[in-house]
C-alpha cells in the first residue's frame, strides 16, 4: 500500500474470506491478503497490554488455524475460528500498518546509492544541521537522521572545538560505543602510531574495524585543527560500488560475497580477530555491508588454486575503489562533523605534513541500533512511539 500507516481516513470497505485467507479491500481500492495462521499469531489479546509483548509461542498456537467467520464491527475486523471459543478484533489502522509493511517493509529506509561520488558536492548534496537547529526542532533532527540512513552520511557545522565536545553534540543522535581505542579517538599523528590512521600518510578508501565483533555501526569525526593543505577527505558509497561490481563483473561479486576473510588488530592491549565477507548480503540477495581494510586484512588462507580465483575478484573491487569517478573529495573545516554508515560508506584522506599544520580530529562510533531507533521513533511521532 502507498497509503500513509498513519492515515485515519483508511478504512476497510470490503471484506472475502476463505477458511484459510481473508482478503481486505480498502477504501481507495487497494486489496491485502492475511493468512488465518498469521491473524491467529497476532490476536491483540495474546499481547501483554502495557508492553505490547506477546505473551503466547508459536508452539502454542493451532497448527493450521481454520477461519469460521469473519465480519465487520465498528470500523474492525472480527474474526472467529473454528474449535475455538474466543474471537479476535483487529483495528483497521492497526492492518493497515501491517499492510503497508508485509508490501515493502523498508521503503522509507531504503538506502539511495550515489556511484557518482566524483561530482557530488558535500555541502549541496547532503544533509546539514547545526547542534543548535537540531536540538531546538525536531522535525530538522528527524529529517537529518532519515537522510543520514538513507544516504549514509550527513554533517554537522558550527560543533564547538574544544575536545570531548562530539559526545554531547551527538547525543540527540545515537548512543556513543566505547571500545578499545575508548570512548572518544584522537585522530593526529604520532612518532610510532599503533594504528596508520594515526600518522599523516594518505589513506585508501577503506572501513573501520571489520576485525570487530560487530563491526561498529556508525562512525564520527570531528574537526578540532584542520590542515590547510592536505588532509582532504574521501568519502565513497559502497553499495554503490558494490552494485557496478555486480553488473559489471558477476564472477568476482560473487566470490567476495560467499567467501568469508580475516582481519585482524593488534596492539598492547588488544588482540582482535574477526572473518566476513568483504561484501555481505541479506537473506533476500540485497548488499547490506561493504567491510574493507587494506591495513587490517589478514594472511588469506586459502590453497593455491583458490587463492588466484579470489584474488582476481580482490584485486578488481580495489580498483574499483582507486577510481576517482566513485569517490567524493571535501575539505572539512574546523567545528565541522561528519557521521556516516561504516558499513556502507568507505572513507579516507589524503597526506598531509603534521610537522608543518598538526591536523586533529576526534573521532567515535556510534550503535547501529540507536541511531535507527532515534530515527524510527521521530518518524513514528509521540502516537507511533507508544
Amino acid at each position: 500500500m502507498r497509503n500513509d500507516p498513519g492515515d485515519l481516513s483508511v478504512s476497510i470497505r470490503r471484506l472475502d474470506w476463505t477458511p484459510t485467507m481473508l482478503v481486505v479491500e480498502w477504501s481507495d481500492g487497494r486489496r491485502a491478503e492475511f493468512a488465518s495462521i498469521w491473524l491467529r499469531d497476532n490476536v491483540p489479546a495474546d499481547r501483554d497490554a502495557f508492553s505490547g509483548q506477546r505473551l503466547i509461542d508459536v508452539a502454542d498456537l493451532p497448527a493450521s488455524p481454520r477461519i469460521r467467520r469473519a465480519e465487520l464491527r465498528a470500523g474492525a475486523l472480527s474474526v472467529e475460528w473454528e474449535q475455538e471459543c474466543a474471537q479476535a478484533c483487529f483495528p483497521s489502522q492497526w492492518l493497515a500498518r501491517q499492510a503497508a509493511a508485509l508490501e515493502d517493509p523498508s521503503e522509507r529506509w531504503r538506502a539511495r546509492l550515489w556511484p557518482d561520488g566524483a561530482a557530488r558536492d558535500a555541502v549541496r548534496d547532503f544533509a546539514w544541521a547545526t547542534p543548535g537547529t537540531m536540538g531546538a526542532d525536531p522535525a530538522t533532527l528527524a529529517d537529518w537522521l532519515r537522510r543520514l540512513i538513507v544516504e549514509g552520511m550527513a554533517f554537522l557545522a558550527d560543533v564547538p572545538t574544544e575536545p570531548g565536545t562530539i559526545v554531547s553534540a551527538l547525543s540527540p543522535i545515537g548512543q556513543v560505543a566505547a571500545t578499545n581505542y575508548g570512548l572518544v579517538f584522537d585522530v593526529r599523528s604520532v612518532v610510532q602510531p599503533e594504528n596508520l590512521a594515526y600518522s599523516d600518510r594518505g589513506l585508501g578508501l577503506h572501513t573501520d574495524n571489520p576485525y570487530r565483533e560487530p563491526v561498529p555501526g556508525f562512525q564520527a569525526l570531528h574537526v578540532l585543527v584542520a590542515a590547510p593543505d592536505g588532509g582532504e577527505s574521501l568519502f565513497a558509497d559502497g553499495f554503490a560500488i558494490a552494485a557496478a561490481l555486480r553488473q559489471e563483473s558477476p564472477g568476482d561479486f560473487e566470490q567476495l560475497t560467499r567467501t568469508a576473510v580475516p582481519f585482524a588488530y593488534r596492539s598492547r592491549d588488544a588482540l582482535l580477530e574477526a572473518r566476513r565477507p568483504l561484501i555481505q548480503l541479506s537473506c533476500a540477495g540485497e548488499v547490506i555491508a561493504v567491510h574493507y581494510n587494506s591495513r587490517s586484512i589478514a594472511p588469506l588462507p586459502f590453497a593455491a588454486a583458490t587463492a588466484e580465483r579470489y584474488y582476481g575478484a580482490y584485486r578488481r573491487f580495489a580498483e574499483m575503489l582507486r577510481d576517482p569517478r566513485f569517490a567524493l573529495r571535501f575539505m572539512m573545516r574546523a567545528g565541522d562533523l561528519v557521521v556516516f554508515d561504516n558499513q556502507r560508506i568507505l572513507h579516507g584522506r589524503t597526506a598531509f605534513i603534521a610537522a608543518r599544520h598538526p591536523r586533529h580530529l576526534q573521532g567515535c562510533y556510534l550503535t547501529r541500533d540507536s541511531v535507527r531507533s532515534r530515527a524510527a521513533l521521530l518518524a513514528a511521532g509521540p502516537e507511533g512511539g507508544a
